[in-house]
């Protein structure tokens, strides 16, 4: 395990850990950006560096619904709802309606008549 401390211009300190390929090419990185921000003109010092947040959109919270066996039995459109909304998303039938479509034709869930209804199951 490879380990680089960094001090920033604002004297930041921060320290890197991986293996030996991962710090090299994080420190090239950094110092090739450090580099070209100093020859522009309009150079300015960036942020923190923040984790990339994982959206929850419809499409994503129902894939974890399959991944948690909510699929194992039938389920109507509305019972997805309730089930979204007791995680507090509120979305309506017909946001839901073409995501779980979607979800059908990447062959996540699948989708049964019955009485006239669509239902759907993993």
């Amino acid at each position: 395990m490879a380990k680089a401390q960094l001090i920033t211009k604002l004297g930041t300190k921060v320290t890197i850990e991986g293996t030996s390929e991962e710090v090299a090419d994080l420190l090239a990185r950094v110092e090739g950006k450090a580099s070209s921000g100093a020859n522009s003109s309009n150079s300015h010092v960036a942020g923190p560096i923040r984790a990339k947040k994982v959206l929850s959109s419809p499409a994503n919270l129902i894939s974890e619904l399959v991944e948690t066996g909510f699929f194992a039995t039938p389920k109507e459109l509305n019972a997805i709802k309730v089930a979204l909304e007791e995680q507090g998303h509120f979305y309506p039938a017909t946001t839901l309606s073409p995501t779980v479509l979607r979800l059908v034709r990447k062959r996540q869930l699948r989708r049964i008549k019955e009485n006239k209804r669509w239902v759907y199951v993993a």
